[in-house]
């Protein structure tokens, strides 16, 4: 690793020095300082900083080799915590996570995102609250806050832009209400964003190339690309649910347009397609359940949606190239069916070599992926070196 610059405030640039304490691995300030090329007596001053703020602590002594032995020290991963917040169509998870992003209380209801911001962020507000006042010391460690909503949001403001599902949330200053109430932070984006996130943290860590692909009542993507998440000038990066198909000019869309992607191989699209040949398929959750008791249709109506999905998603393996495509959202629920279709399309389609080591999977977070990725969207905001400089120079 190379040399972090030693500065004259000692503490003021203590980011550097705490990215190396992010694995876990307990240090000394003797070892510290041999990685770094800092001054021991500068190293202890940015530790003792880092520890006033919750991010160090004191995990036991080296074995001696002759005197004293050292203290070492390794990241606090519950010197702080960061709210999370997953918030669907119908349902609302709040969460306290350590700084590893792994939820330590947690609250869920059920709630419709239709009733509109007011009543959605003040039940958000009344979960957290909850959690918080369940350990007040929680509340003075509370670092930030993550939230993932159901559809297009604006990241540098934290405003959704005209959501499809989300009356009357239409540039309403999330970020800005829930950063007035709790008082630190606030980072906002779309539910797929957040389940790429989680998904990449729970299951592929060392991935650095990941489409996280939900199929629902939407059809979203979310790209990890050289191990960032990627949401493109204006955030939409990934929307592929209005990728227009071929087959499908004639068929209207929610958005306005014909022959989108979502139009026909999301839930309710294939739920639609069912009752056309006479099927009794009210809504999605029937679909999976009429696949999930044979029944042909149904499978062949799933399998059709998938290679729907993998026709644009073949298109995204050429321009991305992505290691690996997971395939989350209810739809997943159907089995191999969906993923079959998918496969069957992007491996017939895509370049040799860039589906040559491609693994197209399910799921493996499933509705953990969301709560997981809100709180990793507000850790890595806040424990990126320049922040940290920031808090200790405050």
């Amino acid at each position: 690793m190379s040399a972090i610059s030693p500065d004259a405030g000692g503490a003021a640039a203590a980011g550097d020095l705490f990215q190396i304490l992010r694995d876990g691995r307990p240090r000394t300030r003797t070892e510290i300082a041999a990685m770094t090329g800092l001054a021991r007596s500068t190293v202890a001053l940015r530790v003792e900083a880092l520890m006033r703020l919750g991010f160090v602590r004191h995990v036991g002594e080296a074995v001696s080799t002759g005197g004293r032995p050292s203290t070492q020290f390794a990241m606090d991963l519950l010197g702080r915590v960061v709210l999370a917040v997953d918030v669907g169509a119908s349902h609302l998870r709040v969460a306290l996570s350590d700084l590893a992003g792994s939820p330590v209380a947690e609250r869920f209801e059920s709630i419709r995102i239709a009733d509109g911001p007011e009543i959605v962020l003040e039940r958000i507000g009344a979960l957290a609250q909850e959690l918080l006042d369940e350990d007040p010391r929680r509340g003075a460690a509370l670092l930030a806050v993550g939230v993932g909503l159901p559809g297009p949001v604006e990241f540098g403001s934290g405003r959704p832009v005209n959501p499809p599902i989300m009356p009357g949330w239409d540039r309403f200053d999330v970020a800005g209400v829930l950063g007035a109430r709790f008082g630190v932070p606030v980072l906002v984006d779309n539910d797929v964003n957040i389940m790429a996130l989680g998904e990449r943290a729970l299951h592929w860590p060392g991935v650095d190339h990941l489409l996280y692909v939900k199929v629902a009542t939407g059809i979203g993507c979310g790209v990890i690309s050289g191990g960032l998440l990627q949401r493109g000038a204006q955030g939409t990066a990934g929307d592929i649910g209005h990728v227009q198909l071929e087959r499908a000019t004639d068929v209207p869309c929610g958005c306005g347009n014909r022959g989108c992607l979502e139009a026909v191989a999301s839930g309710p699209a294939v739920a639609r397609a069912l009752r056309a040949l006479g099927v009794d398929a009210p809504d999605a959750q029937a679909v999976i359940d009429l696949v999930r008791n044979g029944q042909l249709d149904a499978i062949q109506a799933v399998r059709a949606a998938g290679r729907d999905v993998g026709s644009v998603l073949s298109t995204c393996v050429s321009l991305i190239n992505p290691s690996v495509i997971v395939i989350g959202g209810s739809m997943a629920q159907a089995g191999e069916h969906v993923i079959a279709g998918v496969r069957e399309v992007v491996y017939s389609r895509s370049m040799p070599l860039a589906t040559e080591h491609l693994h197209i999977d399910q799921s493996r977070a499933g509705d953990r992926a969301a709560i997981h990725g809100a709180a990793i969207l507000a850790v890595e905001h806040m424990l990126a070196a320049e922040r940290i400089d920031a808090m200790t120079a405050a």
